[in-house]
């Protein structure tokens, strides 16, 4: 027997599957009376790699209205930047608040 098929003999084909884009999660960052406005800042360049005037403009955003979307990322990056966050804003003692959900 041959490793390669017959000359006529059924060949196997790649079967079509689409594959679906991961879901979005966003981060959320809320504001509250303790957490400066320059960690928020920080967290967002520094975690959420965002330039010097993304940062500003969505720390306003959570200052005026009370919360402010840092990002969109498939599950398991929103939730490693949320903790991360946290984390350093625990390490602050600031009682910061990052959530993740569902686009």
């Amino acid at each position: 027997m041959s490793e390669f098929p017959e000359h006529g003999a059924d060949v196997l084909t790649e079967s079509e599957t689409k594959l679906e884009k991961p879901k979005l999660f966003k981060v959320l960052l809320h504001n509250d009376d303790f957490t400066t406005m320059e960690f928020v800042v920080f967290v967002l360049q520094y975690v959420f790699n965002r330039s010097d005037s993304e940062a500003f403009t969505v720390m306003l955003k959570v200052h005026n209205e009370g919360v402010g979307v840092a990002g969109l990322y498939p599950y398991e990056v929103a939730n490693m930047k949320s903790e991360k966050a946290m984390n350093l804003a625990k390490a602050r003692e600031y009682p910061f608040l990052c959530t993740v959900e569902e686009e």
